[in-house]
């Protein structure tokens, strides 16, 4: 804890923006950097940046450090442009995996980009933390180089990689980096900072939380095979000291699909501080370890980040230019980290954890005093006040000793957990405040709401409607069929229907009239064509019409792209001939139709189900009537078979409006 205690920067003060040029280093008075930051985002100084984060917390322990953004790849001289580093360089991908921010699910190049000036795309390689690392090797050979951020996080070992339909090895074999931080890194970055000035190598730092290098395993330690998770942990309280678990090799699990369901299994059962001991995997003739994850960060230590000197601006550099990402958080407040909810399609988990780590309201109240008073043409509306989820602020295991022993992969499936604690009173109490701070005119609640929680306290949804919502509300059941639900640990659409009603009462009793926007995601592993028919069916029956849809995407290391890739529940025990299979959706034809049913009132789609319809048998479901899915015959100008683009599409009042007759221009795009 106190590695992370703020010390005098060696320049006295803190710099106005952390350096991007030479020129800004000489203003500052420094000849060289101690650390330089290589990200594939846009440089924006402020706190939901990654790299202004840590590189604001490596200036307050005293370091020099320096930025180098979106550099120009092609060759290394843009790696040199603030000169040789004087401890190392930290490698990022940004935000965002660089796959997944420049790829859609359908394997389509992205135009935009959000997180570069201007919206623009193609600023980063593909796989840009593999290729920024190559760069920096080329500019100095001898300097460590520090990999962390998202995309390293999420391939910290051997993972399905979706866009190329293969495993892949370990990011930090691929990028031969020195040293891999995984999931929230502030704690390990400023040790591993400390430890490399006073003169220990890199490659030699292997005592750290959340760290990933390779290494030998050390003599004294027992290794547990990880062929069945299970026997691991029986095995484990027969053999007291130091255990290690062998996950399957890199070349087993690039050729076993089973081998690779259960080391899937095995990672994320070893996720919890509390309890998860180091993994190891062979990548050739080298081991990979992996030290257990993070211990959460305290209050005082999420104040001590977040109230770091940022200027909450983007760089001067990029002008006038718009960077959207920036414009979308600069008035929002991070009140919390992590989620327990565990959806399987998610990746928050990995890389966050599953234990809640909060902020005070005190250091939450400084931040929206400096957005009211720094943030050029504030409003007076904060736009989202929350984290990866809006409500679980303050919410932990009523028992430490339980939350430090538990292995469950989630706190709320398949119901939620008695020994957790759900009260709002917190959350509640924290709203007010923040509505009665001068100058804030309304407090906006944008996270998604985790409305399994929120139906036990009808209070909060009280407060949510009464105050914080602006005419819809983005809710996200994701499917209503059990056997999907199941598989991406989701409460069942009952639960949504109590949460719409106690909304919808709370909305009659403010005099509002509000909407919530239900969000729901198309080819998911577990997913059948009837499952996707009837929720269709269901979207009908309630006036929904979605305007853009979710498609599932494989990200890496999410428990459901290990479903996607092996056809293997890895919720369930992984036994050779003994495990539970799952539906995988692959094909594009059956992707698209997937998505096609969500979209049940786009004429465009029409020819597609009409015809799944008529090989399901249910072309009953084809036909004027209310109670059909669609009419039997096509509009003039539009297609008539499957994949046939229109060139003209009539101003049909299907197309205009959704639910209740609210015009589909005013509601905001889907995911």
């Amino acid at each position: 804890m106190n590695q992370m205690t703020a010390q005098k920067s060696s320049s006295g003060s803190a710099a106005p923006f952390l350096p991007m040029t030479r020129q800004e280093m000489s203003a500052l008075g420094w000849t060289e950097c101690d650390i330089i930051l290589v990200t594939g985002d846009a440089y924006v100084d402020h706190p939901s940046f990654g790299m202004a984060l840590i590189g604001r917390l490596l200036e307050s322990q005293g370091y020099r450090v320096g930025i180098i953004s979106q550099p120009d790849w092609h060759s290394a001289d843009a790696f040199r442009a603030l000169g040789r580093p004087r401890l190392f360089f930290g490698v990022t991908g940004g935000n965002m995996d660089s796959m997944v921010n420049r790829y859609t699910s359908d394997h389509k190049l992205r135009r935009d980009d959000a997180y570069t000036a201007g919206g623009e795309g193609g600023k980063r390689p593909d796989r840009c933390t593999i290729v920024y690392t190559q760069r920096c090797r080329e500019a100095y050979k001898d300097v460590p180089v520090i990999l962390g951020g998202i995309e390293a996080s999420l391939r910290r070992i051997a993972h399905y990689d979706y866009w190329s339909d293969k495993v892949r090895r370990s990011i930090l074999a691929d990028a031969k980096a020195d040293l891999l931080l995984y999931g929230n890194a502030e704690r390990a970055v400023v040790e591993v900072a400390h430890r490399i000035a006073a003169g220990t190598p890199a490659r030699e730092i292997d005592d750290v939380r959340g760290v990933a290098l390779f290494r030998s395993v050390p003599e004294g330690y027992t290794e547990l095979p990880a062929d069945d998770l299970d026997s691991a942990d029986e095995a484990a309280t027969r053999h007291p000291g130091d255990t290690v678990i062998r996950l399957p090799s890199f070349e087993v699990v690039e050729t076993d699909k089973d081998a690779y369901a259960r080391a899937s299994r095995v990672l994320h059962r070893e996720a919890n501080p509390g309890n998860a001991r180091p993994m190891v995997q062979r990548h050739g003739d080298r081991d990979l370890w992996l030290n257990p994850p993070p211990i959460p960060l305290s209050s005082e230590e999420m104040d001590a980040v977040y109230d770091l000197p940022y200027s909450r601006l983007p760089h001067p550099s990029y002008g006038e230019a718009k960077i959207p990402a920036y414009d979308m958080i600069k008035t929002s407040v991070t009140i919390m980290r992590g989620c327990f909810g565990g959806c399987t399609f998610c990746s928050i988990t990995e890389h966050e954890g599953r234990v809640i780590q909060n902020r005070s309201e005190k250091s939450i109240l400084r931040e929206i005093e400096l957005i009211r008073d720094k943030t050029p043409g504030f409003s007076g509306v904060i736009s989202d006040i929350g984290g990866p989820t809006a409500n679980m602020y303050r919410m932990a295991c009523k028992d430490p000793n339980i939350e430090k022993n538990c292995r469950l992969p989630s706190c709320v499936f398949p119901d939620i957990c008695p020994n957790l604690n759900t009260s709002h009173d917190e959350l509640i109490s924290l709203y007010r405040k923040v509505r009665e701070t001068k100058g804030i005119k309304k407090v906006m609640v944008a996270s998604g709401v985790r409305y399994d929680l929120a139906v036990k306290s009808p209070e909060y949804i009280e407060e949510l409607v009464t105050h914080h919502v602006g005419g819809y509300l983005k809710i996200a059941p994701e499917h209503t069929e059990r056997g999907p639900l199941d598989v991406m640990m989701k409460p069942g659409i009952g639960t949504y229907d109590r949460f719409k009603e106690m909304f919808d009462a709370a909305a009659a009793k403010a005099g509002k009239k509000y909407y919530l926007i239900p969000y729901f995601i198309a080819a998911h592993p577990g997913t059948t064509d009837e499952d996707m028919l009837n929720l269709a069916i269901w979207l009908k029956k309630n006036r929904y019409r979605a305007d853009q849809v979710q498609t599932f995407l494989p990200s890496p290391m999410a428990t459901a792209t290990a479903m996607y890739h092996t056809g293997v529940n890895t919720l369930k025990g992984v036994r050779r001939g003994a495990t539970q299979k799952v539906e995988t959706v692959r094909g594009g034809r059956q992707r698209r139709l997937h998505k096609a049913f969500l979209r049940y009132h786009d004429p465009d789609n029409w020819p597609l189900l009409r015809e799944a319809l008529k090989e399901m048998g249910r072309a009953d479901l084809i036909g004027p009537r209310p109670d059909q899915l669609i009419p039997a015959h096509q509009p003039a100008g539009l297609p008539k078979k499957d994949g046939v683009k229109s060139s003209k599409r009539p101003n049909s009042r299907a197309r205009k409006f959704t639910t209740k007759g609210v015009p589909l221009s005013k509601l905001p795009k889907q995911r």
